[in-house]
């Protein structure tokens, strides 16, 4: 039998269903057909086909679908290859006031970029130390109880926590149930479909197990496809408000995610890809991490990078390049569709996508030049001359992508513990730098609107913190979790920032 009589037979076995449907009384295969008006017998080929293999949502009408609001808080921050003390205070720039829904961070030199964490093996305590304050500062409980490591004695002998690993101390903020989803978390119904002869969409058998989902127990992690949290249903007034959804380190760079706990289950087909440009074009000292999840029904792609430094002329065009190669190379691994298609391999196949970190893009002009400007409040001839925007001014670089304007003042280079630039003082000028916007945060697609675009204000660094806060449109299917954010419609002019952020300019 040819395959053309198989599929025909198959279809004729369809139409039979229906028409025993019909007789029975029962309406749940004829909803999609009424609207034509035709016979169950006059049903095309292609109708049949789109009924039952177009989409991964149990035959989801489209007109099901609607699209919400959600905040996304995003903060990048450059800590100098510090280790943080227990005395360090995230909530001076997360401005935790309980209306965002998701929390990237991404951090770069969170040790030091010497050879023995290049070359040899990363320390991943002082990551581990970030994710227990981000813990404190997010879900922060009245009466001082929070889940995950306390302070205690012991840990390179300074009095904050004992000395962890990453995975085992993100576990701690993950679920009682100890279960993970990997790159696809669909449906039994759904995975049973894939498996179908004439379903070709078909999760990757190496990263789904017989019901998608695998246990911790079972597997190791996988270091291409991290897994997603499950927050633990709340008992009391002190659980979690946040969950850790995913973190990865590579040598200095380490980027984490945070969601209400409420929206987890809503987060899908979780995949983490690193691309290192640093020494020789290939070692991790300098590069990008790259998430990729879907929210819902809309693809996220979060982008953490660390890019070439130096403040010699021609220096940006290193920096342009690595930022092509990032695009070019990041490669997320393939997995099931989506109902809008298969999800992306590829960054800029995401429909929101935000990039964070230490671009390292300076000021085109000398120290002097820059002081005086900065010191005359002369901010736009200041910023005229900022290499990041002259090269995307030029179409050298990020290409279609957006930033807010910046109101702040350079974030880069301060003495530790000081508001002086270094290069101020009358001490050595060996280690002077213009100051300049090194931190930065893009976007790319539509559907994302920026609220706000500031800095912190910690000394802890010899850069400054920078944050930004996005309303993100989200496709969300009917009967979905329904979040009516108060301020959906709220925009914040530019005499507002300027008000709130008048402490970073020179007077």
């Amino acid at each position: 039998m040819t395959f053309k009589e198989q599929d025909s037979r198959k279809k004729s076995f369809i139409r039979k269903i229906f028409a025993m449907g019909e007789r029975n009384g029962k309406r749940e295969f004829k909803g999609s057909f009424e609207s034509t008006g035709k016979g169950l017998e006059s049903i095309s080929d292609l109708e049949l086909d789109s009924a039952f293999l177009g989409s991964t949502d149990s035959l989801m009408s489209r007109d099901q679908e609607e699209v919400q609001s959600f905040r996304v808080f995003v903060a990048t921050w450059n800590v100098g290859g510090k280790s943080p003390h227990t005395n360090l205070n995230l909530n001076d720039f997360i401005k935790n006031d309980d209306s965002a829904d998701i929390y990237i961070f991404g951090f770069q030199e969170i040790v030091p970029l010497n050879a023995g964490n290049v070359l040899v093996i990363e320390d991943n305590e002082p990551a581990a130390r970030w994710l227990s304050l981000i813990n404190q500062s997010l879900n922060n409980p009245i009466n001082g109880c929070s889940r995950g490591p306390k302070p205690a004695t012991g840990f390179s002998g300074s009095k904050f926590f004992p000395k962890p690993s990453l995975k085992s101390i993100s576990k701690t903020f993950r679920t009682v149930s100890r279960r993970k989803l990997k790159s696809c978390n669909c449906t039994p119904l759904e995975l049973e479909r894939k498996r179908s002869k004439d379903f070709w969409f078909r999760c990757q058998p190496s990263h789904v197990s017989k019901d998608g989902i695998s246990s911790e127990e079972d597997e190791e992690e996988d270091p291409s496809v991290f897994d997603i949290s499950e927050i633990s249903i709340p008992e009391s007034g002190n659980e979690m408000k946040y969950g850790l959804i995913a973190s990865k380190q590579m040598v200095g760079i380490f980027v984490t995610i945070w969601m209400r706990k409420e929206l987890v289950p809503y987060v899908s087909h979780l995949r983490i890809a690193s691309t290192s440009r640093g020494i020789m074009g290939c070692l991790g000292n300098k590069g990008c991490i790259s998430v990729s999840m879907l929210f819902h029904q809309t693809s996220f792609c979060f982008i953490c990078s660390h890019l070439a430094s130096g403040e010699k002329e021609g220096d940006e065009l290193r920096r342009n390049l690595d930022v092509i190669e990032i695009l070019k190379n990041t490669q997320f691994p393939k997995i099931c569709r989506t109902p809008d298609g298969r999800m992306p391999e590829k960054i800029l196949g995401h429909k929101r996508i935000i990039w964070l970190g230490d671009l390292n893009y300076r000021i085109a002009l000398s120290y002097l030049e820059t002081r005086r400007l900065m010191e005359a409040n002369h901010w736009d001839e200041l910023l005229n001359k900022d290499q990041l925007k002259i090269e995307r001014d030029a179409g050298r670089v990020f290409y279609g992508w957006k930033e807010g304007t910046i109101y702040f003042a350079p974030t880069y280079k301060y003495y530790y513990n000081s508001d002086t630039y270094a290069g101020d003082s009358k001490k050595s000028k060996k280690k002077r730098r213009t100051p300049a916007w090194c931190d930065r945060i893009l976007w790319h697609g539509d559907g994302i609107q920026q609220l706000y675009y500031i800095r912190g204000e910690s000394q802890f660094s010899d850069h400054r913190p920078v944050c930004a806060t996005f309303l993100v449109d989200v496709t969300v299917v009917e009967g979905g979790a329904k979040k009516k954010m108060p301020g959906s419609n709220m925009k914040v002019g530019a005499e507002e920032i300027l008000s709130t952020n008048s402490r970073y300019y020179y007077r």
